[in-house]
């Protein structure tokens, strides 16, 4: 697991970030730039919230080790600031 705010702004374009929800959720809303794999079809393509921590187990078996499940999930990385999640936890405090 990995919080928004440990990925830097500028690591997000080195990453391939899944969606593992069906497509009907991830077309209500994603992470911007991610790819929609359901996890149920996660060992079948073989690419690299509950659903993300499920595709990550199944892709852990099929033998994948370089992988991140975000913690929270997309609704979480909104709520952290998305992108900018490492940049605005890492800012003075405001008083």
């Amino acid at each position: 697991m990995i919080f928004a705010e440990q990925i830097p702004a500028d690591a997000w374009k080195k990453m391939t970030v899944i969606g593992a929800r069906d497509a009907g959720q991830f077309a209500k809303g994603h992470i911007p730039g991610a790819i929609n794999l359901d996890w149920r079809q996660v060992l079948a393509k073989r690419n690299t919230g509950s659903f993300s921590a499920q595709a990550g187990f199944a892709l852990r078996v099929a033998g994948r080790d370089n992988l991140r499940s975000l913690q929270g999930g997309m609704e979480q990385w909104k709520a952290q600031g998305g992108f900018d999640a490492a940049a605005k936890a890492t800012a003075p405090a405001k008083y």
